[in-house]
């Protein structure tokens, strides 16, 4: 692999020997790195290199990794895997909610944390659907061979997780997702998630689908089961 295809990683972590190491097992596996030991190096390390991918410690100097994820979420859909040495349940629910793609609790594995990356990696890279066509009700429109989302003829900016969680629900309008399913279906390595993270990212993407988020015309909430698209039109 040439390195001009090869993923390029931006390690934001202010710990010299945890950065070295993750720098090492990433290398081994064909990767290349970049690293920043604060935040605001690495928000401008980000826009200069474009990495592919961002691990991304909480606890940065000078700005905190909450507040990175916040600045690159305004542009960029990238994928970000949080580090962090918090294990609760609301710290988990918050990086995902500003757009994180997965969250690793420290100490870790080294090889958990490159598992990690090849299953973020392989979920941004995946080939446009067997299917082919679009989906759409009324001025939503989701491009199955092109992967793209457009509402009212304007593009939609989606992660990764949240165009598979479209592409889901729309697929099969009126039909109730229990969150298990949900989550089956937007971590299939089995990643270890609350299924609150599904209500985040739901919320996520009534913000950028839903004329008013609060009462949402595409994405309806099945109390107390999951949730369901809204039948065609």
């Amino acid at each position: 692999m040439s390195s001009s295809t090869t993923p390029l990683i931006l390690i934001a972590e202010d710990d010299n020997k945890t950065s070295s190491l993750l720098t090492a097992y990433l290398v081994r596996e064909g990767y290349r790195t970049i690293a920043a030991f604060d935040g605001e190096t690495a928000l401008r390390m980000f826009a200069s290199e474009l990495p592919q991918l961002l691990i991304l410690d909480v606890m940065l100097p000078k700005l905190d990794g909450w507040e990175v994820c916040r600045e690159i979420r305004k542009s960029s859909t990238v994928p970000v895997l949080f580090l962090t040495a918090r294990d609760e349940e609301s710290d988990r629910v918050l990086g995902l909610g500003l757009g994180g793609d997965d969250y690793v609790v420290k100490p870790f594995s080294p090889r958990e944390v490159v598992a990690r990356v090849k299953a973020i990696l392989r979920r941004a890279a995946q080939p446009p659907d067997s299917a082919s066509g679009a989906i759409s009700h009324g001025a939503l429109v989701l491009d199955v061979e092109k992967r793209r989302v457009r509402l009212k003829g304007e593009p939609v900016s989606l992660t990764p997780l949240e165009y598979t969680l479209l592409k889901t629900l729309m697929s099969a309008p009126g039909r109730v997702f229990m969150r298990d399913e949900l989550l089956a279906h937007l971590y299939p390595g089995g990643e270890s998630v609350v299924d609150r993270v599904v209500d985040v990212h739901v919320g996520k993407l009534r913000q950028k689908i839903e004329t008013d988020p609060a009462q949402p015309e595409f994405i309806i909430t099945a109390r107390g089961t999951g949730y369901r698209f809204a039948d065609r039109l």
